[in-house]
């Protein structure tokens, strides 16, 4: 007897794993799931990861990608961001969705598309992974191509850079020069789970204030 999807009931915090699934297969499934969904899934040569997330998971998500997205606008650099879109590439055998993504360097070729393709489309420049399941595969994103990835796990921010088609560990970030972001990363998140997101954003646009704005004036 086979099982439905809709007959799967996953909860915060636990994973499915299906096996023997080719390409077809997966399309299939990522359709029946629909957009409009919780979970989370990665797809590697066969394998599909499916994850329903945290309701902490979702937290630190969101305040590392409001401060990335404050430290881009204070700087006026041009970006796009894309959540958690589906990222796939048939030909390599591989999907992801990240917590978050962003276009960077490559922002132009990303502005008014719905849909993407890595095998025509660049991968995003940044993408990020709250790893509190550890659910994360870095074969995904090297494969991809993702040339930066970040997962934040309960040690803190950990960047991941590409060379060499290879992930090396790096304690500072390409796409922000001179910024302690590894620092900042790990202290305001700990704040938002401490006092609230709106004090910890309301203490790093102070800090951005002090140390950013009037050095760009």
């Amino acid at each position: 007897m086979q099982l439905a999807l809709e007959q799967i009931i996953l909860h915060p915090g636990q994973q499915l794993v299906l096996k023997e699934l080719n390409w077809q297969k997966f399309e299939a499934i990522l359709s029946e799931l629909g957009e409009s969904r919780a979970s989370r899934l990665s797809y590697s040569n066969g394998v599909l990861e499916i994850m329903v997330p945290l309701p902490e998971h979702e937290k630190d998500k969101e305040i590392i990608g409001d401060i990335i997205k404050m430290l881009l606008e204070t700087l006026n650099i041009n970006f796009e961001t894309l959540g958690s879109t589906t990222f796939k590439n048939e030909r390599m055998n591989q999907a992801v969705e990240p917590d978050a993504c962003f276009y960077i360097e490559n922002y132009q070729s990303v502005i008014g598309k719905k849909r993407l393709n890595l095998e025509i489309d660049p991968p995003p420049d940044l993408a990020i992974e709250i790893d509190i399941t550890s659910r994360t595969r870095l074969d995904n994103y090297r494969l991809l191509g993702v040339r930066e990835l970040w997962r934040y796990t309960q040690s803190g921010l950990e960047i991941n850079l590409l060379q060499e088609r290879e992930y090396i560990e790096s304690l500072t970030s390409p796409n922000f020069h001179h910024i302690p972001i590894v620092d900042l990363i790990n202290e305001y998140v700990e704040q938002s789970q401490k006092l609230g997101r709106s004090e910890a954003i309301r203490n790093f646009k102070n800090w951005l204030r002090k140390n950013l704005d009037n050095n760009l004036t």
